[in-house]
């Protein structure tokens, strides 16, 4: 590991990236779970949940004491690797909006902040990376009634300060797969919908987006049954594809290979049988109409 990052500013992806680090020189010491635990005074699950970072922060010393059991001796390797921890313990620009948001989203901002290729089945409502301040004032307000206005203000404004990243010098491949019904359901009202479709045409165009829309004439198809998805890809060779689900209570995270392997095979088939995106502008134009 170098001293410059490839992990996109996203703090707890990286401290994915140094779990994983680790557990590969563990392995290759030849040193269990227990053992490494040991030197540092700490229970063989400590270090499991270090290497899986699931531990809010990692302490330099605990870290150089790890690479010097593990046989790391380069001086250089490991003022790098701890660099890259002190990297790890800053808090994302996210962190501001801890007010507004549960504690399990601040994870998901990692990911979609990291990641090279996003990914994404929508069913019922515009890709939040896509959406017009309008549409998702609107969306924000139904979702949450009880919400003060300043609350909803500060969802909507952590929503745009996202998408940021689509404007980015070396922005993520976008591929976004939606339902028809997305474009169906007048959320906020004729007016905030033509906005959201004209945003959605402009946005279309950029070369690393792409949209397709799943018409209703097709019926059902291979999502029908998964609800809305988003599937992330790292530059980083230490990071898997992962998959997120999102729920009224929480969020699932899903690396396993296998698992993974059956939600971009949906996508797959929903980018193989979906309208073209070349021919989805002309059917944004004709929506439009509509409102």
């Amino acid at each position: 590991m170098t001293a410059e990052t490839d992990w996109g500013g996203a703090p707890s992806v990286l401290r994915m990236i140094l779990g994983r680090r680790l557990e590969e020189l563990r392995i290759r010491a030849g040193l269990g779970y227990a053992e490494a635990g040991a030197a540092l005074g700490v229970s063989h699950s400590t270090i499991r949940r270090m290497e899986a970072a699931k531990v809010a922060r990692l302490r330099l010393a605990d870290a150089e004491k790890l690479l010097q059991l593990y046989g790391v001796t380069d001086r250089r390797e490991i003022d790098a690797f701890l660099h890259s921890v002190r990297e790890a313990n800053k808090h994302g620009w996210w962190h501001t909006y801890r007010d507004v948001m549960p504690d399990w989203f601040a994870a998901y901002l990692s990911l979609e902040q990291a990641a090279s290729q996003i990914r994404a089945y929508e069913s019922q409502f515009v890709h939040e990376l896509l959406q017009t301040e309008d549409y998702a004032r609107a969306l924000l307000g139904a979702g949450d009634p009880n919400a003060s206005a300043e609350a909803t203000e500060r969802r909507v404004a952590l929503r745009m300060r996202r998408q940021e990243l689509l404007a980015r010098p070396a922005p993520p491949r976008v591929w976004v797969v939606m339902d028809e019904t997305v474009l169906r359901w007048p959320v906020g009202g004729a007016e905030v919908m033509r906005a959201q479709v004209d945003h959605l045409v402009e946005i279309g165009r950029l070369p690393h987006v792409t949209l397709q829309f799943m018409p209703f004439a097709d019926g059902p198809h291979p999502a029908v049954r998964a609800g809305a998805f988003h599937l992330f890809r790292f530059r980083a060779p230490e990071l898997p594809d992962i998959v997120y689900l999102n729920g009224l209570a929480g969020a699932v995270y899903l690396d396993k290979v296998g698992d993974v392997g059956l939600y971009r095979e949906a996508l797959d088939r929903l980018g193989a049988r979906a309208a073209p995106a070349r021919s989805a502008e002309a059917l944004l134009e004709a929506i439009r109409k509509e409102f």
